[in-house]
């Protein structure tokens, strides 16, 4: 399988934070941690809820960019209700990060001090919801040291060691994937570890993309999809191939 593409390793990577997941809703953020969840529901996760983006909730799996077109639509999925799932632990999300540190603290709301911001973002959103009552994961479509810091500006999802601090219970961020690599938070004190690198990519390209320094020990190669896996992504899950908007190699 010499011409897997460099988002299909993401896609897949992605799939693996969904397996076996259980009866639990995916709200994946972005579009290859959408081709993840849907190709997770077709293989290692059958049991995973999956929305139509807006408001449905789907009984099996429609091709990227359709919407629910041609699916069969089995419930309704309000705002209200995800949000009812989401303080039952219910759920398990992909979210995306402009900051994230060596804990798992993330930042989506500006870039500056308080006083004198450079960036307005979005605001912390649902992050603090999403880390403290479930298990979170992330995204990051460009690995770089300007995303990976080594303290963010504003914490709108909480990482480990504040989770720690206040006894979180339910808090679980878990995994990190990037167009470079899959990190996790097995370091000392629950700090980003570099699990595996993509194919072509080193090691040392990681930490140089890292503002940090990160804890490394065995690294592996991050799987490539299967041939069933590979199938999936090109003629069911996302045929149009609006992956590689995300990850062009």
């Amino acid at each position: 399988m010499n011409d897997v593409t460099r988002a299909e390793v993401c896609a897949v990577a992605c799939a693996d934070s969904w397996a076996d997941a259980g009866t639990v809703l995916a709200s994946p953020i972005g579009i290859v941690p959408t081709v993840g969840a849907r190709l997770a529901k077709l293989t290692t996760a059958p049991e995973l809820l999956l929305t139509d983006g807006e408001a449905q909730l789907l009984a099996d799996v429609p091709p990227m960019g359709s919407g629910a077109d041609g699916a069969t639509v089995e419930g309704w999925m309000p705002y209200r209700k995800v949000l009812d799932m989401l303080a039952g632990g219910q759920r398990r999300v992909m979210m995306g990060a402009t900051q994230i540190d060596r804990h798992g603290n993330q930042n989506i709301s500006r870039i500056g001090t308080w006083d004198a911001p450079k960036v307005q973002l979005i605001g912390v959103r649902g992050a603090p919801g999403n880390t403290i009552n479930h298990t979170t994961n992330y995204w990051i479509p460009q690995h770089g040291p300007r995303v990976f810091v080594e303290s963010v500006d504003v914490v709108s999802g909480v990482g480990h060691d504040r989770a720690r601090r206040v006894g979180a219970r339910y808090h679980d961020v878990s995994v990190v994937v990037t167009d470079l690599a899959v990190l996790d938070f097995a370091g000392p004190e629950a700090t980003m570890r570099l699990r595996s690198v993509h194919p072509g990519v080193t090691v040392e390209q990681v930490q140089e993309n890292t503002g940090f320094p990160l804890a490394i020990d065995t690294v592996e190669q991050t799987r490539l999809p299967t041939s069933e896996e590979l199938d999936l992504i090109r003629s069911t899950v996302d045929p149009k191939d609006l992956r590689s908007q995300e990850v062009a190699q």
